[in-house]
């Protein structure tokens, strides 16, 4: 392709990928908090598209619900609807994408064409440039390496920290700590010597809890879950692949209330049953606790949700049950490949939350019966590589059975963490409210 028909082509543009977007975004408008960061309106090649870009984050920076009625709303405030498009080309963008979970990818593909729009701009300078023969050549090097360096930065989303920056905040969190003189700097868990190892959970960390099946994971993040949303008011996330949400809050009704799980399902209750039972429910009730129970959650949807949890309920923590139930977009791959892909995206997001993940795991066969170790983690190596904190579950198999025995030992087993100590947690089990609890506190 010779220069003339070069110049007599369109600039790089998808007006499929701008119109899908927009789409994408009236149908889910949360997810504009993710694309903000990759779009602005000069990204867009289409006028109109642009046009109701702007408004949607004019719509975003003013905490309104951009639905198409506000959208239209706003348009017309500012006097742009004709040149947008008008209202049936707005109430027409949703007719193009049946879903809004690969807005990131539409948004990618216009920010790809915005960036060669950008490089043949960029190109034609320099190349008018060249044919100066009043500019030395050094100097339109130096030139094109500023423009593109102007144009990696403009599109560049990772932050380059300088000393100046962390020394200063390190100082102000450390004099913080020192005002509230608390030993937690995270979110505690309720069991007082894992607190204590861990200072709580953390910002930004991936925290794995593995055990063999029926030893207790699910009971043991609700005891958590427990103290952290229904006793502390934090804000938790529980995603469940395995146990319906009623399910669970049966078990926590049961484990907060003090009454056995087995007589809430026989219903074999007594008078002072129902007043624990109703104590226990107007916590719960009050808890700003989150579920969502889908078998099989595709790891894209579990990422999205995540986000929204953040932004709309305000969500501190996430617990996920289990990890090896997430399924990935590639079926056809290896276990281990899939397994990894998603302890990669679960660390990933947990620092782009910067909140806790707890993700529960399974443990190979060959640790019945054994403490299990980190070399036993089910599916991938990679699971320990990407976790900041591993712990395992471990009980007596026989014991673990044995639910007429009302108090059962048990401990947590710190395996791994990456910015402090390892060791064991002796803990309790009471099988009757499927809940663990400090040992100390229980004697």
């Amino acid at each position: 392709m010779n220069y003339t028909e070069l110049k007599d082509k369109v600039p790089p543009n998808n007006p499929e990928a701008e119109q899908a977007t927009l789409g994408a975004l009236l149908l889910d408008f949360n997810a504009i908090s993710n694309v903000v960061s990759l779009l602005d309106p000069d990204k867009f090649y289409s006028y109109q598209n642009k046009i109701i870009y702007e408004a949607m984050v004019s719509l975003f920076r003013q905490n309104i619900h951009g639905d198409t009625l506000a959208l239209i709303n706003e348009l017309t405030k500012t006097g742009k609807l004709e040149e947008a498009g008008g209202a049936a080309y707005i109430a027409s963008l949703t007719d193009l994408v049946p879903t809004a979970a690969n807005i990131e990818y539409y948004a990618k593909i216009v920010l790809d064409q915005s960036i060669r729009r950008e490089l043949i701009r960029i190109s034609q300078e320099l190349k008018k440039c060249s044919y100066d023969e009043t500019k030395a050549s050094r100097g339109i090097i130096e030139e094109a390496e500023k423009l593109i360096f102007t144009l990696s930065d403009k599109n560049q989303t990772t932050k380059v920290y300088d000393m100046k920056e962390i020394m200063p905040e390190t100082i102000n969190l450390v004099e913080q700590r020192y005002k509230n003189k608390s030993s937690f700097t995270g979110i505690p868990t309720g069991f007082a010597k894992l607190d204590t190892m861990t200072s709580g959970f953390q910002n930004s960390e991936l925290i794995i809890l593995g055990a063999r099946p029926s030893i207790g994971k699910t009971a043991m993040a609700l005891s958590m879950m427990e103290h952290i949303a229904v006793d502390q008011k934090i804000p938790c996330g529980f995603f469940s692949l395995e146990m319906s949400a009623i399910t669970l809050g049966q078990r926590l009704l049961s484990q907060t209330a003090r009454v056995p799980g087995q007589k809430l399902k026989s219903g074999m209750l007594r008078i002072e049953d129902f007043q624990k039972l109703q104590q226990a429910a107007s916590r719960c009730f009050e808890a700003p606790l989150y579920i969502i129970d889908v078998p099989n959650m595709p790891l894209l949807d579990l990422k999205a949700m995540a986000r929204r949890m953040v932004v709309n309920q305000g969500v501190k923590v996430i617990f996920i049950d289990y990890i090896g139930l997430i399924s990935t977009d590639n079926p056809n791959t290896q276990v281990w490949e899939q397994v990894s892909e998603v302890s990669k995206s679960l660390k990933a997001l947990a620092r782009e939350l910067n909140i806790p993940i707890i993700a529960l795991c399974q443990v190979s066969r060959d640790a019945e019966g054994n403490e299990p170790s980190l070399n036993q983690l089910r599916g991938s190596g990679s699971i320990e590589q990407d976790a900041d904190v591993v712990m395992f579950l471990h009980r007596d198999r026989l014991k673990a059975e044995d639910q007429e025995n009302p108090v059962q030992d048990a401990k947590l087993i710190v395996a791994k963490q990456r910015n402090g100590a390892t060791g064991d947690v002796d803990i309790l089990f009471l099988p009757s409210y499927t809940k663990f609890e400090n040992k100390a506190a229980e004697n």
